[in-house]
C-alpha cells in the first residue's frame, strides 16, 4: 500500500507495511556539489508532481571501513548527487513524540540508510522516526579558507529545520522532537544543544558527550596536510578542483595515522585527544565554545538529557585487529600521553586492574578519558539528566560491551544483518525489550524510567541482560583518580 503526503517542496510517496509508513531518500537540502560545494546548505528545488520515496536516496561521499570493521559495521554505498536526504517512519495520527537520529562514524563514515537504524521499530511504538544523512569528511567537516566552517553540522541543523517545518504533516508534533545519536552522532547532539537553537526538547548522546572541539589551528595543520598529498593549494578552491573520490583515499590514509599514533606535536592537542582527523571546528560564527564548557554555563538548560556509554568502549578499536595483543606497557604510556592522559592516571589504572592485559588496560583508559568521563562531566552540569551505561558483552571477538553495541537493542533490530557481526548469533531480545522502551519512554514522557542523574547519588542505569539495575557511581574509585588531578 502506498501512501502521499505534502511536504514544504512537493509531495511525497511512500510505503505502508504492518500500519508504519515508510518515506524514504526525501531531501532537506541541494546537493552539495557544482555551485553549492563546500557552501552551506541550500534548500531543495520544489518538484512538481508526486516525488517516489519508496527506497533509500543516495548517500554522501566517503571511504569504505577497512576490514575486519567492514563486517562489524555495515555502511552501505548508495551513489547519486541527492544525498542530503532524510528518512520518515511514521504510524500515522497526528501529535506524536518525534525521534531524529544522527548517526555515528567518525565525522567520515555512516548513513541514515544504515539496515540497523531502521525506524520502524519506534514507528511500531507511537513515535515519529527520522534518519539523516550530512556531509561527512572534507566535505563535511575540512578547514577550507574561503568556505565556511562546519559544513556538516550545518547540514543537521537543516534537516531539524525541514523536521520543525514538515513533520506534522507526517503525524509528528514539532514541538515534541528527541535528538539522539551515537559516537560522531552523539558528539553531534551534544554540540547542537549547547547552541540553544530550539530544534528539539529531549536529547540522547550515546557514546559521545561534549569534549570535542577542533581548534581552527590544528585543523588548518591536517588541511595543510591533505593538500600536500593531493597536490593541491589548502583552500576552498584547491578542494574544489578535485572529484571527492580522488581526496577519499588521501584523507582515509591520513585518519588513519592520526588514530593509529595521535601525535599532538604533528597534529595538535586537540586532534590528538580526539584521535581524528576531522571533526567540527570552533569558528566565530557558529560553534564559539566547546559543548561542554557552554552546557557547564547553563546552554540547552531547557532539554532533558539521557546520556551515557558502553562500559568497554574502546575494545572495539583495539580487538578485532589484533593491535591490543601487540601492545606493550611502554606503548600504552606513549598512546596515552598521546591522548592527553596523564601518566599518574596511566600508572593508578595499571595498578588498580593489576589482572589486566596492556591492551586491556589502555582499552579501559580510553573508554574512561574519551566517553565515562565527559559524558559524565555533562551531566554534572546539566538538569534534568538522566545516565545509562550499556554493560552486556559480545560474544564476538573479544569485542565485550565495546563502542555501537547497543545500537541493535536501542532500534530493537537485533535481526538486521546489520547487528550479527557485533552482537552474534542469539543477543538477548530481552534486553533489546527494555533498552528500546526506556529510549521510547524518554521522547513520550522525559523520563526513561529511573532516578535523574546528581553528584551526590550519581545514579546510572546499566543495562546488562541481567539484573538492568540502577547503580551508584559505578567504577566510582576509577573516577576518583580523575578528580584527584
Amino acid at each position: 500500500m502506498e501512501t502521499v503526503v505534502q511536504t514544504s517542496y512537493g509531495k511525497v510517496r511512500g510505503k505502508v507495511e504492518d500500519g508504519v509508513a515508510a518515506f524514504l531518500g526525501i531531501p532537506y537540502a541541494a546537493p552539495p556539489f557544482g555551485p553549492n560545494r563546500f557552501q552551506v546548505p541550500q534548500p531543495p528545488e520544489p518538484w512538481d508532481g508526486v516525488r517516489d520515496a519508496t527506497e533509500y536516496g543516495p548517500t554522501v561521499p566517503k571511504p569504505g571501513y577497512p576490514k575486519p570493521y567492514d563486517a562489524l559495521l555495515p555502511d552501505p554505498v548508495i551513489p547519486g548527487e541527492d544525498c542530503l536526504n532524510l528518512n520518515v517512519w511514521t504510524p500515522g495520527g497526528s501529535g506524536l513524540p518525534v525521534m531524529v537520529w544522527i548517526h555515528g562514524g567518525a565525522f567520515r563514515n555512516g548513513s541514515g540508510a544504515v539496515d540497523i537504524y531502521n525506524g520502524r521499530t519506534f514507528a511500531r511504538d507511537g513515535a515519529v522516526c527520522v534518519t539523516i544523512n550530512y556531509r561527512l569528511g572534507v566535505e563535511g567537516f575540512a578547514s577550507l579558507p574561503g568556505a565556511p566552517l562546519n559544513r556538516g553540522l550545518r547540514d543537521q541543523i537543516a534537516a531539524l529545520e525541514w523536521v520543525r517545518d514538515n513533520i506534522a504533516a507526517f503525524g509528528g508534533d514539532p514541538d515534541r522532537v528527541t535528538a539522539f545519536g551515537e559516537s560522531a552522532g552523539a558528539m553531534s547532539v551534544t554540540t547542537l544543544l549547547s547552541l540553544d537553537l530550539g530544534l528539539f526538547h529531549r536529547a540522547i548522546a550515546q557514546s559521545g558527550a561534549g569534549s570535542i572541539a577542533q581548534s581552527p589551528e590544528d585543523a588548518l595543520l591536517v588541511t595543510k596536510e591533505l593538500a600536500a598529498r593531493l597536490g593541491v593549494e589548502p583552500t576552498a578552491e584547491g578542494f574544489a578542483a578535485l572529484d571527492p573520490a580522488t581526496i577519499i583515499p588521501v584523507q582515509a590514509a591520513v585518519a588513519a595515522e592520526v588514530a593509529a599514533l595521535p601525535d599532538p606535536g604533528r597534529w595538535g592537542r586537540t586532534t590528538a585527544a580526539a584521535a581524528m582527523s576531522l571533526m567540527p571546528v570552533l569558528d566565530d560564527d557558529l560553534y564559539v565554545r566547546r559543548a561542554e564548557d557552554a552546557i557547564a554555563d547553563g546552554a540547552g538548560r531547557d532539554v532533558d538529557l539521557l546520556i551515557g556509554c558502553t562500559a568497554e568502549e574502546f575494545r572495539l578499536f583495539l580487538m578485532p585487529n589484533g593491535l591490543a595483543d601487540a601492545l606493550t606497557p611502554d606503548l600504552v604510556n606513549i598512546i596515552a600521553t598521546g591522548f592527553g592522559i596523564q601518566p599518574s592516571v596511566t600508572t593508578a589504572y595499571r595498578d588498580n586492574h593489576a589482572d589486566l592485559s596492556a591492551g586491556e588496560v589502555l582499552a579501559l583508559l580510553i573508554t574512561d578519558s574519551f566517553f565515562r568521563l565527559p559524558a559524565n562531566r555533562v551531566a554534572e552540569a546539566h538538569s534534568p539528566t538522566w545516565m545509562y551505561e550499556f554493560g552486556w558483552c559480545s560474544p564476538n571477538l573479544g569485542l565485550g560491551a565495546c563502542h555501537a553495541l547497543e545500537l541493535g537493542f536501542v532500534f530493537d533490530n537485533l535481526r538486521s544483518p546489520d547487528a550479527l557481526g557485533m552482537a552474534g548469533e542469539n543477543p538477548p531480545q530481552e534486553l533489546a525489550d527494555v533498552m528500546h522502551k526506556a529510549w521510547v519512554d524518554f521522547a513520550v514522557t522525559g523520563d526513561p524510567g529511573w532516578p535523574r542523574f546528581d553528584t551526590s547519588a550519581r545514579s546510572v542505569k546499566v543495562f546488562d541482560g541481567a539484573a538492568n539495575e540502577v547503580v551508584q557511581d559505578p567504577r566510582g574509585e576509577d573516577r576518583k583518580v580523575w578528580d584527584s588531578l
